[in-house]
């Protein structure tokens, strides 16, 4: 069986650095309860994962993401 490498969307898209205030980008990591995608589900790189991890945290204390999704 041939396990295929999952290739990183930032590093094919040349980002650089993950910003907080891309809020389209940010929910693409983010489950429906609100968890933040493991490296293995996402296929990003270490680097583009720790950056992704801290733009969310800063989002969502800055009231740009939801800490839930759906909370009534």
């Amino acid at each position: 069986m041939v396990m295929l490498k999952k290739v990183c969307k930032l590093c094919e898209r040349s980002i650089r650095q993950v910003n907080y205030k891309d809020e389209h980008l940010l929910s693409r990591f983010v489950t429906d309860r609100g968890k933040i995608l493991p490296r293995r589900a996402t296929g990003s790189c270490a680097r583009h994962q720790r950056q992704i991890a801290t733009a969310i945290k800063r989002a969502r204390y800055l009231a740009l993401l939801p800490y839930i999704r759906d909370y009534q």
